[in-house]
């Protein structure tokens, strides 16, 4: 093969390749027959020059910025330089036999020559220039307005873009026309004919010669239509390449299928995947037939042949009989046999399981004996636990009394005592020695009330000043509450800040074994501060700081101004629990400002001849007026009877705890009294179990008798902690007692409720309104029931 064909494949190649990436990255534009015509004739020219500036063996390098230095219109003035050095050529030959000729028509040659080499360095600069000679097209149509973006080749006739628009437009391409920068653009004329180079961006306008008859509308693309721009690349260090990309428009979302990024410039690059489309899967054919929704079933027997044989020893075989066996028959066993040997076995079976049966069996009984055993040592153990408990605290409350009920039960062990030796007395002595004997016995008792009475004194103090100091705590106590996220917010106001100061200079006060120099400076504040209002409080708090002061000053000794400073500290807490000079005291204060309040709810007590609140006075259910205060009551009950009610106040609080487990809305419960649960327990039940006869009230409960009927007086049983929790595990009361046993729970209750349906607010709670009032009318005229009292005889 010559040169002259490698090089026409070559260029060929080059020519499918330009092709293929012009159709992959462009929009296929029809080549007009003109611009075939002239790629034709050129490469005629190229053909006809490469054999003469092949055959001097020379080539001319042109450089990048030579061909890229040389101007389009030049191109033509070399083309007719060609065409005549040629005619010259064809015209040489025929006057070739004269010798003048020939040497006259050299030099020409080698002009001839260094043209086609020019012209061969310009055909190569075209063509590098035009392998990517696509430019970014810009068309906006008018009057709409209407910009659409195209790639377009620079050596392509504009007649091909009219025709590309055309049939979108709807209107016939003659009527096009394409304007720019002012100048109308005519069919066979090219972008590079205008100036315009490959990877530029031009702006053409397109309107219509007759608007009226052919007017330009707007393109209407669809959202998932396809956009083609013009992409700059670098493909090397100092070189790039435009290339046409096709932008789809969808809706889906494209996922993240990985990717890399560059990690000089930063810039992302993803998978091939994430922007590919991916494919639609195809729309299933309707499978609902009757084939599909019916099933057929079909049965057939199989069986599989097993063929056996026996060989045995004849002509031609032999078999041997070493591992023969001879068989004998054993003794027959007839089905009478067989049955009685089996049950024999099922009786050896049967023995050995109810052995088993009964080990486990009395295994467990041993288990739960001594877990019975064991609960029941716990259980004493308990009770002895709790009964040593309940003794160690009475006796510290004997020994260290604190409060009300502790002073009680002083007294009440003080009667006891005091009955005791007067019992001791009169068995053992009679006449003179029986007075005198009582006369000590007075003495004693005496004593003993006095020494009970100074420790009060002392408990009633520290009791007092602890009361002060929760007072004070509360008044300057800051405002809380209770953020959304759990937090507690504290807010002080002017006025606790006021009672917080106050609280200072009390405390302050009653400091002791401080010096004199302290001293003083407290009382010059407290001095101060109370100055600050002028009544008669003040005026006696500064008259009584004056006289301290003086006091003082003369040297009087500490002991002797503790009455003065009591005084002043007394004063001083008055002084804070007044409104006007404490304003926040008025919150805690238990004593309305306004006296007006006082007067529905004060009442005479007729002991100590005092109007007090009513909360001061105790009210029974069964009261219907108010005579004593509690603490006449109080101080009647230690001179007289000295009773403890302490038991009957646990009993009750029991009954409470027990009435609140059941969540059942239990009412009445909660309205009795202690006065109530002691006449129940004292007149009704006692003071035992009904069951047991057990009378230590520390060890009974009052549970109800029907457990699914809330409790109340007609509906309650006194019992020990065990059988009431016994009591309340038995599904039915008739399965449980006998009926003479239940005959007597009735009476009590019928006992009960006409006791009870004296008071209005638990008659409410009773069966019927006329059942009640014939308890009434029966048991009117009969004496209530009467408690023996034990009256102290005179010595």
């Amino acid at each position: 093969m010559s040169d002259q064909e490698e090089e026409a494949d070559s260029q060929n190649a080059v020519d499918s390749s330009e092709e293929r990436e012009d159709a992959l990255g462009s929009i296929n534009i029809p080549v007009p027959l003109e611009e075939v015509l002239e790629s034709d004739r050129t490469e005629d020219y190229g053909s006809e020059l490469d054999p003469s500036s092949g055959g001097r063996g020379k080539r001319v390098d042109l450089s990048d910025q030579s061909v890229s230095s040389l101007e389009l219109n030049d191109v033509g003035q070399l083309m007719d330089d060609v065409m005549t050095a040629k005619q010259a050529e064809d015209g040489g030959g025929s006057l070739a036999k004269s010798g003048s000729a020939v040497q006259s028509a050299r030099p020409y040659s080698e002009a001839s020559l260094t043209f086609m080499e020019k012209v061969k360095a310009v055909k190569e600069s075209l063509r590098i220039s035009t392998k990517d000679s696509l430019a970014t097209v810009k068309v906006i149509l008018l009057p709409v307005g209407q910009e659409i973006v195209i790639p377009f080749k620079v050596d392509t006739v504009l007649r091909c873009l009219k025709d590309h628009f055309s049939p979108l437009l709807g209107v016939p391409a003659f009527v096009l026309q394409i304007r720019c920068a002012g100048t109308v653009l005519k069919n066979h004329e090219t972008l590079l004919q205008h100036g315009i180079k490959p990877q530029d961006v031009v702006q053409v306008e397109m309107f219509s010669l007759h608007p009226d008859l052919y007017p330009v509308r707007r393109i209407a693309r669809p959202a998932e239509a396809s956009q083609i721009i013009t992409v700059r690349v670098q493909t090397g260090i100092d070189q790039y390449q435009e290339v046409a990309v096709e932008m789809i428009k969808s809706d889906f979302h494209k996922p993240f299928l990985g990717g890399f990024r560059h990690k000089i410039t930063g810039i992302e690059y993803h998978n091939a995947g994430t922007q590919t489309v991916p494919k639609k899967i195809p729309e299933k054919p309707n499978a609902f037939c009757r084939d599909t929704q019916t099933v057929f079933q079909k049965g057939r027997l199989q069986q599989t042949t097993n063929t056996t044989s026996t060989q045995m020893t004849k002509i031609g075989v032999y078999v041997s009989n070493i591992t023969d066996k001879l068989v004998k028959p054993g003794k027959y066993v007839s089905a009478a046999e067989y049955h009685a040997k089996r049950l024999q076995a099922i009786i050896v079976i049967q023995t050995y399981y109810r052995r088993w049966h009964a080990k486990v069996v009395v295994e467990g009984l041993r288990r739960q004996k001594m877990f019975r055993l064991q609960w029941e040592a716990e259980e004493e153990h308990r009770k002895i636990r709790e009964k040593e408990e309940w003794m160690k605290l009475d006796y510290y409350r004997r020994h260290n009394p604190q409060r009300k009920e502790d002073f009680e039960l002083l007294y009440n062990a003080l009667e006891l005592w005091w009955q005791e030796e007067l019992t001791r007395i009169n068995q053992f002595f009679t006449g003179a020695e029986r007075k005198a004997a009582l006369c000590e016995l007075l003495e004693k008792e005496t004593q003993i009330i006095a020494s009970i009475g100074r420790h009060r004194y002392i408990t009633y103090t520290e009791n007092q000043e602890a009361e002060i100091q929760s007072f004070l705590d509360k008044c300057s106590a800051p405002k809380t509450w209770r953020r959304f996220d759990g937090k507690i917010i504290d807010m002080d106001t002017q006025f606790t800040i006021r009672a917080r100061e106050l609280q200072n200079i009390y405390n302050c006060i009653m400091l002791k074994n401080v010096s004199q120099d302290e001293r003083l400076d407290v009382l010059l504040t407290l001095k101060h501060t109370v100055k600050e209002h002028e009544c008669k409080l003040t005026q006696e708090i500064l008259e009584l700081i004056d006289r301290e002061v003086d006091l003082m000053m003369r040297g009087v000794k500490h002991q002797n101004l503790e009455g003065l400073r009591k005084r002043i500290a007394t004063l001083f807490f008055h002084y804070i629990k007044t409104p006007l000079f404490n304003p926040e005291v008025a919150r805690h204060l238990k004593v309305p400002q306004d006296p007006l309040k006082f007067y529905k709810k004060i009442y005479f007590c007729h002991s100590c001849q005092l109007y007090l609140p009513s909360t001061e006075f105790p009210v029974s259910s069964t009261s219907h007026r108010i005579y004593h205060c509690r603490q006449c009551i109080n101080l009647d009950n230690e001179s007289r009877k000295r009773e403890s009610y302490l038991k009957y106040k646990c009993l009750l609080q029991r009954l409470y705890c027990s009435e609140a487990d059941y969540e059942d809305g239990s009412e009445i419960a909660f309205l009795i009294q202690l006065q109530d649960i002691q006449y129940l327990t004292e007149n009704i039940w006692a003071s035992q179990s009904v069951l047991s006869a057990w009378k230590d009230l520390n060890d009974l409960v009052m549970v109800r008798w029907d457990k699914s009927v809330e409790w109340s007086p007609w509906n309650c049983i006194l019992l020990t902690k065990d059988e009431g929790a016994t009591h309340l595990k038995l599904k039915s009361i008739e399965e449980g007692y006998e009926p003479l046993f239940i005959h007597k729970i009735k009476h009590k209750h019928f006992l009960a409720k006409n006791y009870f349906s004296q008071i209005p607010l638990l008659a409410s709670f009773l069966l019927d309104d006329g059942e009640v009032e014939e308890i009434r009318k029966k048991h009117q005229s009969e004496p209530t029931t009467k408690i023996l009292e034990v009256h102290r005889p005179g010595p």
